[in-house]
């Protein structure tokens, strides 16, 4: 069979993601090109190797075959430009990195100095909300995985390497502001806005009330942090938001975080790889970065871990009010 790397590339990619968009986009090609590569792979082969089923397509038998030796192959690449890159220092290489939207307000602070310290690598950094990070998880598509919350149930090796407390916050000069040691109950029968179903922020939280026996009703979903803190601003309603989404902005008058009983309420941001994949020596030098160094690279309320006391409540509140 006369078959070149660059159309086993793009089959494999197509078999991965299951869509020849998406594929293209990948690989910064057009569409036609990569139905043409997989056209001219799928003669030389001499069967089809995809089906259409609907409107999804599939691999046939014989594409589900080339599929897994294409993964063998290039696993088997990846461990020699591990190899590679080892002998050289890591002097070059790529590092694929996906996170949920609210690492977006650190990820790019700790991206800098390992970019700087290492000028040769490459990086790709794909932010989107938990489902669609998960989904990536599913497929294999990155390196490295930022979460709060890691899925249950895959095969996954993972580390935390950063606190992430979740703060309750209210439009400012609402009636709760000046009260401490708010119950939780109380607090619940505020108008909720609540990220998407899915969202790691929405999790923790739901997980708290649940434990508390305090029902949580969702008054309106909205799906992202600039989106949430715009709604409280303008008096929608009451959140529980990440620290760190409010520690990129100055506090103002129009937002204020409330003394609400179990909070801050302690989480950690994850690193996260699959259990089964041997990562490459780039993925495992940012994987230690992270989990030695985030901390000490982050001033303020994002490095330092927070307490569920009264004096974590108010060391936030001061720490804002200072900006």
């Amino acid at each position: 069979m006369h078959v070149t790397l660059r159309q086993l590339k793009v089959f494999e990619t197509v078999a991965r993601l299951g869509s020849f968009t998406r594929a293209a986009e990948e690989l910064f090609l057009s569409q036609p090109t990569v139905s043409m590569q997989v056209k001219q792979l799928s003669d030389a082969v001499g069967q089809p190797l995809f089906e259409l089923t609907g409107r999804r397509i599939c691999l046939t038998e014989m594409g589900e075959e080339l599929f897994r030796t294409c993964r063998e192959m290039f696993d088997t690449w990846n461990r020699f430009e591990m190899t590679a890159a080892a002998m050289k220092g890591l002097k070059k290489g790529r590092l694929k990195l996906a996170c949920v939207t609210t690492a977006k307000y650190f990820i790019p602070r700790l991206l800098g100095p390992f970019c700087d310290r290492y000028p040769g690598i490459d990086v790709r950094l794909e932010v989107a909300n938990r489902e669609a990070v998960v989904e990536r998880l599913a497929r294999g598509e990155d390196d490295l995985y930022i979460m709060t919350s890691p899925p249950q149930h895959f095969d996954i090796a993972m580390r935390a390497f950063l606190e992430n407390p979740l703060v309750p916050i209210a439009p400012g000069g609402h009636p709760l502001a000046a009260q401490a040691n708010i119950p939780l109950a109380r607090f619940a029968k505020e108008r909720m806005l609540l990220r998407e179903r899915g969202s790691g922020t929405r999790l923790a939280v739901e997980r708290m009330f649940r434990e508390q026996g305090v029902e949580l009703k969702a008054r309106m979903e909205i799906s992202s942090n600039e989106a949430i803190k715009q709604a409280v601003a303008g008096g929608l309603g009451v959140t529980v938001i990440s620290q760190q989404a409010l520690a990129i902005e100055p506090m103002t008058q129009d937002i204020a975080v409330l003394d609400v009983e179990g909070f801050p309420l302690q989480g950690a941001w994850h690193v996260v790889h699959a259990g089964n994949k041997q990562l490459s020596v780039v993925a495992q030098t940012f994987f230690d970065f992270l989990c030695n160094e985030a901390r000490q690279m982050l001033p303020g309320p994002l490095g330092q871990p927070t307490t569920h006391s009264q004096n974590g409540v108010a060391a936030i509140r001061k720490e804002f009010l200072k900006q």
